[in-house]
């Protein structure tokens, strides 16, 4: 599958903005670039227990307002997530924001997301298991495999497309997005959806399962069952049977060992 279909096209061409409105641009677009790249790698360490904010500890707070909030930052990030990529919001959006630059504006808003649960997490007590010695390796090894999975997979769309530098750099120089056609190849040849898989290995492989880790990889799984089958028909809206086939053909996020004929 490539690049989801709602990333918008440019309305206007590019040469006819000036030069330092299209530098400008794109030192937001690599800005914006930057800015993922440190929320990305945080976030790894917020999840896996070794950054100085983490999804095992928190701030102290009573029992109720703990699953409140916390409850409350991950559903930020859902709604976010849900509504800034769609294709009736983008149009809309696009009026107000030069379109080489709504994904960027996309990425900083996630990363400000981001930030939000990061600093507002509030800690839930108790740990379901810790594993030590050779398998606790083990683990952190198939939950470096899961982000792997997802760097693997961005990159088999269009990576700096889907963080919005493709975009600001063929804005300054002066050249109209390439059309979005639907295409399988590597990953999106097993699963439709190998980001996620990626995501959720990533989220439940853990040495040790905090009550707030289990509160954490419980919720984002929900949102991203759910998130998919939203995704999915802007997906049959923009790419109609092409995209039904391929549905019926490859597996959501579960591979299957034998690929169907």
């Amino acid at each position: 599958m490539t690049l989801e279909a709602s990333l918008p096209r440019l309305t206007a061409p590019a040469a006819a903005a000036s030069p330092l409105a299209r530098a400008a641009t794109l030192a937001f677009g690599v800005l914006a670039y930057l800015a993922f790249l440190v929320t990305f790698l945080f976030a790894i360490g917020f999840v896996g227990g070794f950054a100085p904010l983490t999804v095992d500890a928190g701030r102290a707070a009573p029992l109720g307002e703990a699953l409140l909030v916390n409850a409350a930052v991950l559903a930020l990030f859902a709604l976010q997530h849900t509504i800034m990529a769609r294709l009736a919001f983008k149009r809309v959006w696009t009026r107000i924001v030069p379109p080489a630059l709504e994904r960027s504006v996309f990425v900083l808003a996630t990363c400000l997301v981001f930030a939000t649960i990061f600093t507002q997490w509030r800690a839930l007590p108790g740990v379901l298991w810790q594993i030590e010695g050779p398998a606790a390796w083990l683990l952190h090894a198939v939950s470096a495999f899961g982000y792997g999975l997802v760097l693997l997979g961005s990159f088999q769309i269009d990576h700096f497309a889907l963080f919005g530098l493709a975009q600001t750099w063929r804005h300054f120089r002066g050249l109209e997005a390439p059309p979005a056609h639907f295409e399988e190849r590597g990953l999106y040849r097993r699963v439709r959806h190998p980001l996620m898989l990626g995501f959720l290995i990533a989220f439940w492989a853990t040495p040790t399962m905090s009550v707030g880790h289990l509160f954490f990889a419980a919720m984002v799984t929900g949102y991203i069952l759910i998130g998919t089958h939203i995704e999915e028909r802007t997906l049959i809206a923009e790419h109609g049977e092409a995209y039904r086939a391929y549905r019926r053909r490859v597996p959501g996020i579960l591979p299957r060992l034998r690929r169907a004929a």
